[in-house]
């Protein structure tokens, strides 16, 4: 930076802040808390030199990930974003698990309120009729109670804590 006030890097290492420091255009003085995150994740050093490696344009997106992951690093030690991605993934899963059950219902539904065409009508009686629709349509649509799985996902996501936010 150069001027009166020295960026959030220089100020937390102490040191005076040139004209052609390297963290100048990232960390600014008033976001000191976005260097000291970086900085107790990855080291001042390593930041610079990865900085430094990067085309200029490229600079502010690679600060603003390594920001991303030292929070994440923070948050969650072993994982970092890793372990948010992979928890996001596994809600998309059981959401999709949801909604390919909630289409297999409204295609009983649908099923059940169209009447089953046999092939030789003339020879079934009318009161046969009904028991070949019935027999017809359990025989196609017999898939229990659908409506549990949705419940029970449901009891498991309370059980096993799913239902929490672990991505803040």
């Amino acid at each position: 930076m150069g001027g009166n006030s020295p960026c959030a890097s220089c100020k937390l290492l102490r040191r005076r802040c040139t004209k052609d420091c390297t963290f100048a255009p990232y960390f600014p003085s008033d976001e000191p808390q976005k260097f000291a995150i970086v900085h107790k994740v990855f080291g001042a050093s390593n930041v610079s030199k990865m900085l430094q490696e990067l085309p200029i344009h490229q600079r502010a997106d690679a600060v603003s990930s390594l920001v991303y992951e030292a929070n994440a690093r923070v948050r969650d030690p072993v994982y970092g974003c890793v372990g948010a991605i992979s928890y996001l993934q596994n809600q998309v899963s059981e959401l999709q698990m949801q909604l390919a059950v909630a289409q297999a219902e409204i295609l009983c539904i649908q099923m059940q309120h169209e009447p089953v065409i046999n092939p030789s009508p003339e020879i079934i009686s009318p009161d046969q009729k009904s028991y070949y629709l019935q027999d017809d349509l359990s025989q196609y649509l017999n898939f229990g109670n659908s409506g549990n799985v949705i419940h029970d996902s449901l009891k498991r996501e309370s059980i096993y804590g799913y239902g929490h936010d672990m991505v803040s």
